[in-house]
C-alpha cells in the first residue's frame, strides 16, 4: 500500500445519497465496505464526516440564529453522523471508536491522542466527531487538525466529483481536471478544495490531499493503493 495511516474526510451531504436530507442506510453501507477493504489490506483508518445532511451553522446563522449556537448544534450532527458509520462498520465486523471533541461520554469517548494512536494500531477505525470542538471552524479544519495529530500519511477527501477542476465541472463541461497540482497553484487559481484555513493548515505541515469520487466502488481503495485517480494536491 503506498499509504499506511490515512484520514478519510466526508461531507455529511455524502450520506444522504438520494435523499434530499439525513442518511441513506443504503450509501453507508457502500462506505462500510469500502473502508473494509482498505482496513483488510493492512492499512490504519481514521474517518472526519460532516454535519450538513443535519445543520449547518452558517445556513443557520444567515437566517438569524447565533453563529456560536449554530456551530455547536452542527458538531453534535457530525457525532450523529459518527454513531450512524459506527453502526455500519460494525455490522461489517469491523472494530470502530467514536472519539468526540465535545465531551459526550455516554455514546463517544473523548478525543484523546494518544488513546485515538493506539485504536490505530490495532486495527480499529477511528471516528472523530464534534469537529474541533470550537465554533467558527469548519470540518475540514477539524480533518486536517486530527490528520496531523496522528501523523497520517495523507487526507482522502471524498467527494462526488473525481478530482479537482479548472471550474466546477457540474456546471461547465469544458471544465479540465488536475491530475496533481502544488498547494501554490490551488490558492493562486483561486480553486475550492478546502476552506482557507484546513487548506492553509495542511500546506504549513506538508500533509498531501487527494481528492477523488468516492461513490464509485473501489476507488478508496485504488488511492490508497497508489494508483492515479483523483487528483494530489502537494507540495
Amino acid at each position: 500500500m503506498q499509504y499506511k495511516r490515512i484520514l478519510l474526510k466526508l461531507s455529511g451531504e455524502a450520506l444522504m445519497g438520494e435523499k434530499q436530507y439525513g442518511i441513506d442506510p443504503k450509501r453507508l453501507k457502500e462506505y462500510a465496505e469500502e473502508i473494509q477493504t482498505v482496513i483488510e489490506s493492512g492499512v490504519e483508518v481514521a474517518v472526519v464526516i460532516g454535519g450538513g445532511n443535519i445543520f449547518r451553522g452558517l445556513a443557520g446563522a444567515s437566517n438569524g440564529m447565533d453563529r456560536v449556537q449554530g456551530d455547536h448544534m452542527g458538531m453534535l450532527a457530525t457525532v450523529i453522523n459518527g454513531l450512524a458509520l459506527q453502526s455500519a462498520l460494525e455490522d461489517e465486523g469491523i472494530e470502530t471508536r467514536l472519539q468526540s471533541a465535545i465531551k459526550i461520554n455516554e455514546v463517544a469517548e473523548p478525543f484523546i491522542r494518544r488513546r485515538a494512536i493506539r485504536h490505530l494500531e490495532k486495527g480499529r477505525v477511528v471516528i472523530f466527531g464534534g469537529g474541533t470542538g470550537n465554533p467558527y471552524f469548519t470540518t475540514d479544519s477539524a480533518a486536517v487538525l486530527r490528520a496531523i495529530e496522528i501523523n497520517a500519511d495523507v487526507i482522502l477527501k471524498g467527494t462526488r466529483v473525481d478530482g479537482i477542476y479548472t471550474s466546477d465541472p457540474e456546471k461547465n463541461k469544458d471544465a479540465t481536471k488536475f491530475d496533481n497540482i502544488t498547494f501554490k497553484d490551488v490558492l493562486n487559481k483561486g480553486l475550492k478544495v478546502m476552506d482557507t484555513t484546513a487548506f492553509t493548515l495542511s500546506q504549513e505541515n506538508e500533509l498531501p490531499i487527494i481528492v477523488f469520487d468516492m461513490n464509485k466502488p473501489g476507488n478508496l481503495l485504488k488511492v490508497v493503493s497508489g494508483e492515479n485517480i483523483g487528483t494530489k494536491v502537494n507540495l
